[in-house]
């Protein structure tokens, strides 16, 4: 039952992510608030790599980080997009489209691996892509009172933008080429550990270089916003910031243990797929997001694809 509960702890985990970072970086006047989550993201896993090195005995070598350096960027060039997008969008928009990344790397791999998945699967892929198509059609099209009206109850009001869809659409296709780069470039660090002779996992080693690149990019961001910028940090407002990277980092964590038991994946796939379906129930109860009907139907498209996608580990 272990692979069950991390497969719990990860949707928990990464679902609470992207609650605490909509929370932490949802404030306009903030233009550098992306920077500041990279920061504590940065922070945060930078602290999580030492332990696996230092106490873990995790094998890393420069040329482990410079051989995943090009996963690692598309992954945080990624996550950087997707905190900026997180000011100019309800949350219950932007996972649902930030998740459809799978049904992307799965159309990659049909034009340029010639891969074939089972009809219900392809169905599964058209379902997110008109959810993510609807969604843009819904947003672009909905009355300007309507909006006014269904955000009355929320903290915050979001006008129509380009940038309000643009932006998780952008993480998605980034994260979605990251997903597939990584199915090259582990072969390469498997060989490389392989080759230093050590009883380390691969994958802890490829996961301890993308942290330790997130932390450097952290410390870019410092040196950008803070000493060059001069921000302020305020701990009242950085708080929700590194309360949602423990989240990312912990959940990211708890998904390698869950998908190692092979034997239960395809029962924690789709438990691990759904946690977007948690976002969205967070940002309804806590930041008291409202969306039209029209707006959860194509959520709800999105959701099924994923599950289903989830099922057949796509």
């Amino acid at each position: 039952m272990l692979w069950f509960w991390f497969s719990l702890i990860t949707l928990l985990c990464w679902s609470g992510s992207d609650l605490f970072s909509k929370i932490g970086c949802r404030d306009a006047s903030d233009k550098y608030a992306h920077l500041k989550m990279v920061m504590a993201v940065g922070v945060v896993m930078g602290l999580h790599a030492a332990f696996e090195v230092f106490v873990n005995g995790v094998y890393i070598s420069w040329d482990i980080i410079l051989t995943y350096l090009p996963v690692s960027l598309l992954y945080i060039l990624s996550m950087a997009l997707g905190y900026i997008g997180l000011r100019y969008i309800e949350l219950s928009i932007s996972s649902p489209i930030c998740n459809a990344s799978g049904a992307l790397v799965a159309i990659l791999a049909i034009l340029t691996a010639g891969e074939s998945y089972p009809p219900l699967v392809l169905g599964a892929i058209a379902l997110v892509c008109v959810g993510v198509i609807g969604l843009g059609i819904v947003e672009a099209r909905e009355d300007d009172e309507l909006r006014a009206a269904r955000q009355e109850a929320g903290n915050y009001k979001y006008a129509k933008s380009w940038l309000a869809l643009a932006l998780p659409i952008a993480y998605c296709i980034l994260d979605a080429a990251g997903t597939f780069a990584d199915s090259v470039v582990l072969s390469e660090i498997e060989g490389i550990v392989a080759a230093a002779g050590v009883d380390s996992d691969y994958e802890a080693s490829a996961n301890v270089a993308y942290e330790l690149t997130f932390l450097l990019s952290g410390i870019v961001s410092f040196v950008y916003a803070i000493i060059i910028k001069k921000q302020k940090l305020v701990a009242k407002m950085e708080a929700p910031k590194y309360i949602g990277a423990a989240f990312e980092t912990a959940g990211q964590f708890a998904y390698i243990y869950a998908i190692a038991d092979e034997e239960h994946l395809a029962m924690s796939a789709p438990i691990i797929s759904a946690y977007c379906v948690a976002s969205v129930l967070w940002s309804r109860i806590f930041l008291k997001e409202k969306l039209s009907r029209k707006h959860y139907a194509m959520v709800l498209l999105v959701v099924i694809g994923i599950v289903i996608m989830g099922v057949f580990d796509v």
